[in-house]
């Protein structure tokens, strides 16, 4: 055998790759599992979107290889998407980058901007894959705190008091996943000055915005941002497109050249049917976006009466497709996940996947029927 590279030693497998083969197994050993651990969309696209994509299969050029950039309408259907939806005006030409989804984003910006041995600030708890992709680049993760008692906000003030020399980037993700909390301006204001402070680049992931949430926000809209942040967007939870592989970088057209040098040698461009089915996708209207949320939002009752029955709290104002659930003291978020598993066939998250911080907290997912919730409510009582 070939050994693998060092880098390869600091990363695993990404859990849920892991758990869904054990949740398989038991679902082809005949246990009825209901999977609410996922954010796994089960509902359809904009039958506009689809349609579009089936149409572009028919232009001559649509099986060619694409622009790098994308096309010149789908740039510009995401200014437009960004000017109506978060007040924040972008150049098309210059200002945005579509991606093959935000997740390669991740990637692409890490792998622009750090160097061996550069420092880089993740929210613990937050999304595995920022720390994952600094570890693979060889680059030193640094978690700053998440915490109940500060409404899952970094704390500034905590992290002036760090050695900040070789701090390079900083992630963010708000609305936030797994808590669902949300950032206000004052907040991203405060982050604005500290990040131009200390020379620190801050990329805001930003999936989840429209998922049970009337006030979109975008870092970008508070001034000054674009001279030290960027934004990554996705098409995925928005519009129930995660398999299309749809997002979008926003930013300083220095910044956004800048990846553009790595995203260039990385793929041949985007297909040229899901460009033009995510450019139908973008132009819905707000019926749309109360239509999913109506749908969500009934998920989301019967997701907090599960909770209820499994003695867990949780905050009514969170937003998002998940629903961050405390557990009582001194129980274990994976014992628990496990015995949840084995004993009622229900999987959800333990909170422990997404931090140190989130032992004691578990992850409930809204991407189920009613039917399935329901069943599980029924298995508890």
């Amino acid at each position: 055998m070939i050994a693998v590279s060092n880098r390869l030693q600091t990363v695993e497998e990404y859990y849920f790759s892991k758990k869904l083969k054990e949740v398989e197994v038991l679902r082809a050993s005949g246990k009825p599992i209901i999977n609410l651990g996922i954010g796994s969309l089960d509902l359809q696209p904009p039958q506009r979107a689809i349609d579009a994509l089936v149409e572009g299969l028919e232009v001559g050029t649509a099986h060619k290889y694409q622009s790098y950039v994308g096309l010149p309408e789908l740039r510009e259907a995401m200014a437009a998407f960004y000017r109506e939806h978060y007040g924040v005006y972008v150049s098309p030409v210059t200002e945005i980058l579509p991606l093959m989804g935000s997740k390669e984003g991740i990637m692409h910006i890490s792998m622009t901007y750090l160097n061996k041995g550069d420092k880089v600030l993740i929210p613990n708890p937050g999304y595995p894959t920022y720390a994952s992709v600094t570890k693979l680049l060889e680059a030193e993760p640094v978690f700053y705190d998440l915490t109940e008692d500060t409404d899952w906000l970094p704390d500034l003030q905590a992290l002036e008091k760090l050695d900040l020399s070789n701090v390079k980037l900083m992630w963010i993700n708000y609305p936030h996943m797994p808590t669902g909390a949300l950032a206000t301006k004052l907040f991203f204001r405060k982050l604005v000055d500290f990040a131009k402070r200390h020379e620190i680049l801050v990329i805001n992931d930003n999936p989840y915005g429209f998922i049970l949430n009337d006030n979109p926000l975008s870092i970008l809209s508070i001034e000054g941002a674009k001279e030290v942040c960027l934004e990554l967007n996705s098409l995925s939870k928005t519009f129930n497109m995660a398999g299309w592989r749809v997002g979008m970088l926003l930013g300083k057209s220095d910044y956004i050249s800048n990846v553009l040098r790595v995203k260039s040698n990385m793929d041949s461009g985007m297909f040229y049917g899901v460009q033009k089915g995510a450019i139908e996708a973008l132009k819905c209207s707000k019926m749309w976006y109360s239509s999913l949320n109506n749908v969500y939002q009934e998920r989301r009752k019967l997701i907090w009466k599960l909770a209820d029955a499994l003695n867990c709290s949780y905050s009514k104002e969170a937003t998002g497709m998940f629903v961050w659930a405390k557990l009582i003291d001194n129980v274990k978020s994976e014992e628990f996940v496990d015995v949840l598993l084995k004993n009622n066939h229900i999987f959800i998250a333990p909170g422990t996947i997404f931090g140190s911080n989130g032992e004691g907290y578990v992850r409930f997912s809204l991407c189920a029927t009613t039917e399935d919730i329901e069943e599980a409510i029924a298995r508890i009582r």
